[in-house]
């Protein structure tokens, strides 16, 4: 099944819109801080900071929607965007109760001419340009693409007892990453069916893969593309950083 993107005027030549929408509405519980662990400090910014500044120096990535608590949107304009000089936050929008309630705030608040979309949690500043160009290039050939790297070690699916009942193939398995990415009319359609219908999904893929007949391609992520969970996290991510910098 092809997807056709927004082309609301358009010229033939005018260059595909690709909004980023990055998720800052988590409240970060399983870091044990007084504040998100999205504004947590990272080698002297806060961690939102360094995710959409790699979206900033995306020279494909037209437009970034934010999408944050309600209660941090002034924060997010006065000491992340205008403090940091942020030009391609067009919209700074507040989530919803869910991630997928975000997602969907994110996804209406874009320019209806945008033609595809890579959604991004806040809480990955590691992400870099090679990795985004390869989304990027994936998503417009296949038109559902997400990062994503091979399973290291073995996993076991439980019973409610914690009893093993199954160990997958190691070879077949991958862990997510963001961004993912889609086209925008395809994505936003699935999220409108998942959210009205009252379906829960983890990531964006699945709200693709229950709404629409669509196959989503997995495309080489990072192993530094981590998301900042623990304490332990953040101190991978400065060391991370750091090095990145070095080099």
């Amino acid at each position: 099944m092809r997807f056709r993107t927004s082309d609301s005027g358009k010229g033939e030549n005018m260059p595909d819109k690709i909004t980023a929408i990055v998720l800052s509405a988590g409240s970060g519980k399983r870091m044990h801080a007084a504040m998100p662990k999205q504004y947590l400090d990272l080698c002297g910014k806060p961690v939102i900071a360094w995710t959409i500044e790699a979206f900033e120096r995306c020279r494909r990535v037209t437009d970034i929607v934010l999408v944050a608590g309600a209660s941090d949107l002034d924060y997010c304009r006065r000491d992340i965007v205008d403090k940091y000089g942020f030009s391609k936050i067009k919209k700074i929008v507040p989530g919803g109760a869910e991630r997928g309630d975000s997602v969907l705030c994110g996804l209406r608040a874009s320019d209806p001419d945008t033609s595809y979309v890579l959604i991004h949690d806040g809480a990955r500043p590691m992400i870099d340009q090679q990795a985004l160009d390869r989304i990027i290039d994936g998503v417009m050939k296949y038109h559902a693409a997400v990062l994503g790297i091979p399973a290291k070690d073995t996993i076991k699916v439980v019973d409610g007892e914690e009893y093993v009942i199954n160990t997958p193939e190691r070879s077949r398995l991958r862990l997510m990453q963001t961004p993912q990415a889609f086209d925008y009319r395809l994505i936003l359609d699935a999220y409108e069916k998942v959210i009205g219908e009252g379906v829960k999904v983890t990531d964006d893929s699945m709200a693709a893969e229950y709404a629409g007949n669509v196959k989503v391609r997995i495309i080489e992520g990072s192993p530094a593309n981590i998301k900042i969970t623990t304490p332990e996290d953040l101190v991978l991510a400065e060391a991370l950083l750091k090095k990145s910098e070095n080099a």
